[in-house]
């Protein structure tokens, strides 16, 4: 299946459109890169998988440091990584991510 995800700008109350995310997944005592994306105008990435999914552990790692300095914000996360679990394959994964300068939120969506 896939993993996707949007960004909510909680101070705005609005999809944070054009943020860089990169999808890894755990390899030996590191990371792998899978994918790499921007979320659209209304803050959700697809990031598409050459491989199928499998049973391991996964991360999504947001560019907020770069998203804020493009919006004029002065935000405290560099960038935000969420590492999950994936112990069902064959369904889909949908990570959001709902972010303020100075606090972050997620959640399994569906």
């Amino acid at each position: 299946m896939s993993i996707t995800t949007h960004v909510l700008d909680l101070t705005r109350g609005q999809p944070a459109a054009g943020m860089g995310v990169l999808l890894s997944v755990r390899s030996g005592d590191g990371w792998r890169e899978l994918a790499r994306g921007t979320t659209d105008a209304d803050g959700r990435a697809s990031l598409p998988l050459e491989d199928p999914l499998r049973t391991s552990t996964y991360r999504l790692r947001f560019e907020t440091g770069d998203w804020f300095r493009g919006a004029g914000v002065d935000g405290f996360w560099p960038h935000v990584e969420i590492a999950f679990d994936v112990t069902e394959p064959t369904r889909h994964h949908h990570v959001p991510l709902l972010l303020s300068p100075y606090g972050y939120s997620t959640y399994r969506g569906s």
